[in-house]
């Protein structure tokens, strides 16, 4: 009796045995035809996020920085003999200004104006309005969609 033969082998007879330069010679024909659909794009414009970027180096960036240097001024203190400085207060000084500069942080974000123009040097009047696109961007947009009808 003859043993029945395996899909596996009939299928790996049918296939066609294609030279590397007729196979990527296929690939890019079709890479070129596949064209991608543009969307528009909900996100934050570029001159705005770069006027949030300057606020942010600013009302974060030098507290942060200060926030470092606590430890080498507290350092450079002790090690001369100039005041006895406890660690705690090093470190509490310290996360204060780190603090800073988290709040400046929110503060650079919510502050900037979504205007062409830049806004007021503190731009404290755009706060509010940036609260609530922040708010409408966590809704789910089934919400967002009735609330302008």
């Amino acid at each position: 009796m003859k043993k029945k033969q395996s899909k596996k082998k009939t299928q790996n007879k049918k296939k066609k045995n294609y030279s590397d330069k007729t196979a990527f010679a296929n690939l890019e024909k079709t890479s070129n035809t596949v064209t991608t659909p543009k969307r528009s794009s909900n996100g934050i414009p570029k001159y705005v996020a770069d006027r949030m970027a300057r606020r942010i180096l600013f009302t974060a960036g030098i507290p942060t920085i200060l926030g470092m240097s606590v430890f080498v001024v507290s350092y450079i203190i002790v090690t001369r003999n100039i005041a006895e400085i406890p660690p705690s207060s090093t470190i509490a000084i310290s996360a204060l200004f780190f603090l800073l500069g988290l709040a400046g942080l929110s503060f650079g974000i919510l502050s900037a104006s979504w205007d062409k123009e830049p806004g007021s040097f503190f731009g404290i009047e755009n706060i509010p309005m940036n609260i609530q696109r922040a708010k409408a961007a966590f809704k789910p947009a089934t919400q967002n969609f009735e609330e302008n009808d």
